[in-house]
């Protein structure tokens, strides 16, 4: 999938799992386009979404105003250069670094073993404007979206969306509700 920006030497981000107005967009892209190859490509995207929970950004900043106060961030504390960066950051597993932006918003800093995109950045947990989502309840809200549309969310309708990247039928009570909010905060 071709994302409309560059994100800027040294970060990495990916505004499909982190970034709610990236993710209104895309689904509004696929569902405008014709059925098939964009599906396609949406779908094997979302596979690489993992099967874990994640932090999604509902702020007003862009995400060039993002990357631009974590750059600056960076600069101003002697951070640009890799080595640097590893030093501060941290290299293990469970190692990170939390800033503030502008906004209040916190993002999580850690490092990622790449030559030119080592700061991964992503919201941090129970942050100031952001939310915390399971991949799958996401996946699926933007299948349903894409692919079924209906205004009434149905069990059916779900998992006929779900089995696109075959995730197993929904069966609790919990599972369907979450996903129908993962879809009215996608709509709106």
């Amino acid at each position: 999938m071709s994302y409309d920006f560059q994100i800027p030497e040294p970060l990495l981000f990916n505004p499909l799992k982190h970034y709610l107005p990236f993710i209104k967009d895309l689904i509004n892209k696929n569902i405008a386009s014709p059925e098939g190859t964009a599906q396609k490509d949406l779908i094997r995207e979302l596979r690489h979404i993992g099967n874990c929970v994640m932090d999604i950004y509902t702020g007003e900043l862009t995400q060039e105003i993002i990357f631009r106060e974590v750059g600056l961030f960076l600069e101003a504390n002697g951070l640009i250069m890799k080595e640097s960066y590893m030093l501060w950051a941290g290299t293990g597993f469970d190692d990170f670094k939390i800033i503030t932006l502008s906004d209040s918003s916190q993002w999580t800093l850690k490092y990622y073993n790449h030559e030119a995109h080592y700061v991964h950045i992503f919201p941090a947990r129970q942050s100031p404007r952001t939310f915390r989502v399971k991949a799958n309840t996401l996946k699926s809200a933007i299948l349903y979206l894409v692919i079924i549309g209906k205004d009434y969310v149905s069990e059916d309708d779900l998992n006929k969306a779900r089995d696109h990247i075959k995730l197993s039928p929904v069966k609790d009570v919990a599972e369907t509700e979450a996903i129908s909010e993962m879809i009215d905060i996608l709509r709106k």
